[in-house]
């Protein structure tokens, strides 16, 4: 059994791996979007469901009579798991390549989704069912060759895939893909899968048969162990616990992006306890409470719900921007840890209960249950991202998720099997906890604010993506997406476009903004009297651009106007336009998550592909640790031949200008001079000079040579897709490693 157990820690482990460097290569190849993002977890999670019941039904059709058949069977799924992350990668690439060439799936169009989804299924689909089979088929060896520890083996292999998946988080968003990147940590999730199906291939040639020891029977005569049930209430449990989690952990990811940060840390912390508290709850459901409440049917099971009902409703009082934690990062794990821990224990004493309930060790039962299990966590997240959060924000979408539990209390307490709690707890006593526990949930649900009520009389709204809030007066106005500040109200986001305007060799004639803001540097860019687009990935955002100027109105309805609502980069990938000036600030900080797609050496290249002949470039970075300016560089000069690189006009920042052409030398004058009225008007609205030429002499006496950056701090890597160096920075940072 110990083997079983090492089996699942690893296949945990490298799950976790494969999902992670899934999801970050779609989202490099197909765009950074909600919807690309729930195709990619829906793939993974039906797959794993399809898995599960599919390896269930071939477990119980093979009826084998010795353990190394389906040890063997097991082997063979680790080693096609193995393959995944050999060939995923190509394939997704492919698909790409296939999709964006194809004229058939316009950028903006569903036919593109749906073609996306196409080449995800075809490329991640096996290997997820290989990864849902696994379950079935291990216990059904464990059967065969333990039979007297098999009517709990699902829990005993879902707490070995648990530990596995908590060190997979860790190990992967704290280390690995910093050290190896997202390739590099996939090879070696693929060294270890093949090391599980060797090992579990040798010793499939030495495993036997055990017969049925009297301790077995004597513990099924004292009814230690039970049969099967197919009370379908047990099925909607499963069902709602994984619904439930999957979709809070989106919520999650809202409530406290405020306290963490948009980085990626942020999600691996919050997975990584869940994670662990699931394992922690498995654990006490094996040790100690487990065949007590196993042998009380549904009484202690509806006391469990109400208790998840419950804790799934204390990230409202967490996340309560007035309930003091400590502050800094310490402060916010803090927070995350009293919201989230006590749900994942809860949670993950439940789930392994339910399905040893419904399978007591038979493989086909536990994988048709897990199944279901499974296909809850499909749903949550969608559900979540798609109809709860925009239509009734995060903390009545919590409130309504935890109701499905309290549901489930009273279908639970309404007729089935129940067995007296003699000796533990006396049914006034349960009826008594049961209304305590709710009339504590309402006042969490009455008392506890969102962090929007922080900033009274702002404008707040919700879509797929994000969260978005509006606040302030004057220039204190700000721009909130889940909590995080965004930009402000700044002459450098008009420099951001004149600038690269200005230096292109002739007047341009059309230009692109990629992330919208404020509004400002698209505002700046229509000033120059040509046709304007302007990308921006959350659709709530450029409806609030009549929040920070006046004119908003007038400005979005320029008939050279044009707003996209779309991933950045798929844009560019997928447009068939070519334009004279392209500018890009990515939202802040550097370090958040997925930014680096607006960073790496593939994404310039995805620049130089729609820029005219002698088109300018434009990014902008307020970044300020030399390792990650230098690696910028590095990735710009990897692409552009031609680099130059300005501190602002108010000194905090840096505007680096590039181009496959020559730039040509202007002076400040000069620059000035090209400008239309309109433009010259814009560029002084708010100072800090009077004049354009004034204007433009702060930035170009503030040029730095790029020629020397590079040959300063050696060690510095270029940003590329598969090493994110500015998002996984932890050991770089805190441990000196470069």
């Amino acid at each position: 059994m110990p083997l079983f157990f090492i089996f699942f820690i690893l296949s945990g482990f490298c799950s976790l791996v494969y999902q992670v460097a899934w999801l970050r290569i779609a989202m490099a190849d197909f765009g950074v979007t909600s919807t690309m993002i729930s195709i990619v977890l829906s793939v993974f999670m039906a797959g794993l469901s399809v898995g599960s019941w599919g390896g269930g039904l071939i477990a119980a059709r093979i009826r084998a009579k010795k353990p190394s058949t389906y040890l063997r069977l097991y082997a063979s799924l680790e080693a096609m798991i193995a393959l995944s992350g050999l060939v995923s990668a190509p394939l997704l690439i492919l698909g790409r390549d296939f999709v964006s060439g194809n004229s058939a799936f316009d950028w903006g169009s569903g036919s593109y989704h749906v073609a996306s989804g196409v080449v995800v299924f075809i490329a991640l689909f096996p290997f997820c069912v290989c990864m849902g089979a696994t379950f079935p088929v291990a216990m059904a060896a464990v059967r065969k060759a333990f039979p007297e520890k098999s009517a709990t083996s699902f829990s005993y292999l879902y707490l070995a895939n648990l530990l596995g998946a908590v060190m997979g988080c860790l190990c992967t968003a704290f280390v690995m893909i910093e050290l190896l990147g997202f390739r590099g940590s996939m090879l070696l999730a693929v060294g270890l899968n093949l090391s599980v199906a060797m090992t579990a291939f040798i010793m499939s040639g030495r495993l036997k048969r055990q017969a049925i020891s009297e301790s077995e029977i004597a513990a099924e005569a004292a009814g230690e162990f039970h049969s099967p049930e197919r009370d379908f209430r047990l099925y909607l449990v499963i069902v709602v616990t994984g619904l439930t989690s999957m979709a809070l952990e989106v919520i999650w990811i809202r409530q406290f992006t405020l306290f963490l940060g948009p980085v990626v840390y942020t999600f691996a912390s919050i997975l990584a306890l869940f994670l662990a508290a699931n394992y922690a709850g498995v654990i006490i459901y094996r040790k100690k409470y487990g065949n007590i409440i196993l042998s009380h049917g549904n009484l202690l099971l509806a006391l469990l719900t109400a208790t998840a009902g419950l804790t799934a409703l204390l990230t409202l009082l967490t996340a309560d921007y007035r309930v003091p934690f400590s502050t800094g990062i310490f402060g916010g794990l803090l927070r995350v840890a009293a919201g989230v821990v006590p749900f994942g224990l809860t949670v993950g004493f439940i789930t392994p209960l339910v399905v040893d309930r419904l399978s007591a060790g038979e493989p086909g039962k536990a994988g048709t249950a897990y199944s279901l299990n499974t296909i809850g966590c499909i749903v949550g997240p969608l559900a979540a991202g798609f109809i709860l959060l925009p239509m009734i924000g995060e903390r009545w979408s919590i409130s309504l998720l935890a109701a499905l539990f309290f549901m489930l209390t009273l279908m639970l307490l309404k007729g089935g099997r129940h067995t007296p709690t003699q000796g533990m707890i006396s049914s006034s006593t349960l009826y008594g906890i049961l209304l305590s526990v709710t009339v504590v949930s309402l006042l969490l649900i009455i008392f506890t604010r969102g962090y929007e009520s922080r900033y009274p009389g702002s404008v707040v709204l919700r879509d797929h993506t994000a969260t978005v809030i509006a606040a302030g007066i004057g220039w204190d106005r700000q721009l909130l997406v889940n909590g995080y500040g965004m930009t402000e109200l700044t002459p450098i986001t008009k420099m951001m476009v004149h600038l690269p305007m200005a230096m292109h060799k002739a007047p341009p004639v059309n230009g692109l903004v990629l992330c919208f803001g404020m509004g400002t540097s698209f505002r700046s860019m229509l000033s120059w009297g040509i046709p304007t687009t302007v990308v921006e990935l959350v659709p709530s955002i450029p409806t609030l651009f009549g929040y920070y100027h006046h004119d908003a109105e007038n400005v979005a309805a320029d008939p050279n106007a044009r707003v996209v609502i779309d991933d950045a980069r798929r844009y560019l990938n997928r447009t068939r336009e070519h334009y004279d000036v392209i500018v890009v600030d990515p939202p802040p900080p550097i370090e958040a998550a997925a930014s680096s797609l607006l960073y790496s050496v593939e994404f310039y290249q995805a620049v130089v592909a729609k820029l005219s002949p002698g088109g300018v470039f434009h990014q902008w970075t307020d970044i300020n640790e030399p390792y990650l300016l230098l690696s910028i560089t590095g990735s710009l000069k990897t692409v552009f031949p031609f680099v130059r690189a300005f501190n602002s006009v108010e000194g905090w920042g840096f505007h680096y200008i590039a181009s496959m052409e020559p730039l040509p030398v202007k002076s400040p004058l000069e620059m000035a001079s090209g400008l239309p009225p309109r433009a010259f008007a814009d560029l002084v609205e708010w100072g800090p000079y009077p004049t354009a030429s004034e204007q433009f002499n702060a930035v170009l006496t503030r040029e730095f040579s790029v020629t020397d950056m590079m040959g300063g701090e050696s060690g510095a890597i270029p940003i590329r897709d598969d090493r994110p160096v500015n998002e996984y920075f932890l050991l770089r940072r805190y441990f000196g490693r470069k």
